[in-house]
């Protein structure tokens, strides 16, 4: 154990740039999608759409950002990942200013699966990039420190996109993502290197014969199926959250910035903390320690009525702490599954997982929970949070057979050195 912890390399400044260059490309991926549900009910007032519209505008980036990540699967391993990552997040940009130009309904949801496909399959080249550059034992703090960009969108984001949407109007808070998002593009291009490595390794010709042996293996199943229900247990509560708080805690429309960003803050600070422990200690115990608290706090949280602000911002920052906890070590474990010269398609098919389950959660969510009318409380939503922690309890399953994986892998690896 003392060996492993010594051989444990530095990061070079690189690597660093590399880090801080993912984490804020990440950040505005996750803030185009995140800052929708703040935005519901101005859109839903402004585009005159109902509830169910709104449903399956969410719905419809997921479900496309899923579709794109299996049709850019087959292809992931045969190009520079530099150059695909400028493709897709090039895409990305033009879509989310398209998000911004929508007058109605229509032509906002045709917007939306536009920046599905292409930000559907950014996440997916940034694991690859993440996983060619960094060895299993730097990826731990690696994904802590990207996956804080969930909660930099919830801290400066989140709040952000409602300010300049109460003050300029709903289209700024995207033109405000794009633009930052056109900075990092030109960062992309000037300073990161080319990332080739993995191309010296390709077997198959055909992309879409890549593609099948890639989705046939039993191994790499195991790691989409643990994705597939990690996605759908945190996917689930997310669409109705806001409805949630307003309505049922009675938390009023101004307070909610400030629910946002202690929320943020909260993950924030226990990222790089769970992503050095994730280096350090065994993922899967990490990951089971995550997922109890969470299904706990889940309980809790939906069947509670109207509570003062101070306890519902407590409980979500300690339910958020929770859930980001599994994320760290499950994703680090899922990186661990794949071959080098599979690592792309393998990532895009996981991303492409875990966008798919999250459009199902979004829907199960919705005809799970019913509201009368606008304004009056959600009902059923103490049912939803059972049957989130039922999923959760099944992730741990599905963690467990990729944490005896990885560990068969490495063992090979060793005695073959």
């Amino acid at each position: 154990m003392e060996k492993t912890k010594l051989e444990i390399p530095p990061f070079s400044s690189y690597q660093k740039y590399i880090i801080v260059l993912l984490a804020l490309l990440q950040f505005t991926v996750i803030l185009d999608f995140m800052v929708i549900s703040p935005l519901g009910d101005i859109l839903m007032k402004k585009l005159d759409m109902t509830t169910a519209n709104f449903g399956l505008t969410v719905s419809a980036y997921a479900f496309s950002a899923g579709i794109s990540g299996l049709l850019a699967a087959g292809f992931a391993d045969k190009f520079d990942r530099k150059k695909l990552l400028i493709f897709f997040y090039t895409g990305f940009i033009i879509g989310t200013v398209c998000c911004a130009l929508a007058t109605n309904y229509a032509l906002l949801l045709a917007a939306r699966i536009v920046t599905g496909l292409f930000g559907g399959v950014i996440g997916s080249v940034s694991l690859a990039i993440v996983t060619d550059l960094f060895v299993i034992h730097q990826r731990g703090r690696v994904m802590g420190f990207i996956q804080m960009a969930f909660a930099s969108s919830q801290i400066l984001g989140i709040p952000l996109g409602i300010y300049f949407a109460n003050h300029w109007g709903w289209h700024s808070s995207f033109l405000m993502i794009a633009g930052l998002g056109i900075l990092i593009l030109v960062t992309i291009v000037i300073k990161m290197k080319p990332v080739v490595k993995h191309l010296e390794l390709q077997s198959d010709k055909s992309p879409f014969l890549h593609l099948w042996h890639t989705l046939s293996n039993k191994d790499y199943q195991v790691g989409f199926m643990a994705i597939a229900f990690l996605s759908i247990g945190g996917f689930m509560l997310q669409p109705f959250g806001s409805a949630f708080l307003v309505n049922n805690i009675k938390i009023s429309q101004l307070d909610l910035p400030m629910v946002f960003f202690y929320t943020g803050l909260s993950v924030l600070f226990i990222m790089p903390i769970i992503g050095k422990l994730s280096d350090k200690v065994n993922k899967f115990w990490l990951f089971t320690a995550g997922s109890l608290l969470t299904i706990v706090i889940i309980i809790i949280y939906t069947n509670l009525g109207p509570v003062p602000l101070w306890q519902i911002v407590g409980l979500t920052m300690i339910m958020f702490m929770g859930i980001m906890s599994r994320m760290v070590p499950a994703t680090t474990l899922n990186t661990g599954i794949p071959e080098m010269k599979d690592r792309g398609a393998y990532m895009s098919i996981t991303s492409s997982m875990q966008q798919i389950a999250g459009g199902i959660a979004a829907v199960c969510a919705g005809l799970i929970v019913h509201q009368e009318t606008k304004t009056s409380p959600l009902e059923n939503y103490d049912i939803l949070g059972y049957v989130i922690s039922v999923v959760s309890l099944f992730s741990i399953f599905f963690i467990w057979r990729v944490n005896q994986l990885v560990k068969s892998k490495e063992k090979a690896l060793a005695v073959k050195n």
